[in-house]
């Protein structure tokens, strides 16, 4: 069964992106533009990983984290952060999880696939 990975991100052009350095891995792809329609999306189907953009519309980024990382049944799901912004202005949501990766946008395709693969193989 292949694993799943939720992409939260608002720009369809990063959202094109992430699913080109994707494409022909083997993991299942969930779309989401912000953490809203995430959380709903949460509900349908659990993902392994959460790669997710901190600025977005309505709930954002470091909202919809702090939200699953409260609730035992999401709190396990590794996320990826990648922004634009510092990982020093979130030093909080580190320090919440010792395990969230932080990726500097723009991110290359090695380097989104090494850490996908040390997160969930």
């Amino acid at each position: 069964m292949s694993k799943t990975i939720m992409i939260v991100e608002d720009e369809q052009a990063f959202q094109d992106l992430y699913a080109m350095m994707l494409e022909g891995t083997g993991y299942e792809i969930i779309t989401a533009y912000d953490g809203d329609e995430a959380l709903s999306k949460l509900e349908e189907k659990k993902p392994d990983l959460i790669i997710l953009d901190i600025l977005l519309d309505l709930v954002t980024g470091d909202t919809f984290f702090l939200y699953i990382k409260g609730m035992a049944e999401y709190a396990d799901i590794p996320v990826i952060v990648s922004s634009s912004f510092s990982p020093k202005a979130y030093k909080n949501l580190k320090d919440m999880d010792p395990e969230l990766v932080f990726l500097e946008k723009p991110v290359t395709q090695e380097k989104l696939l090494e850490t996908i693969k040390a997160k969930i193989g």
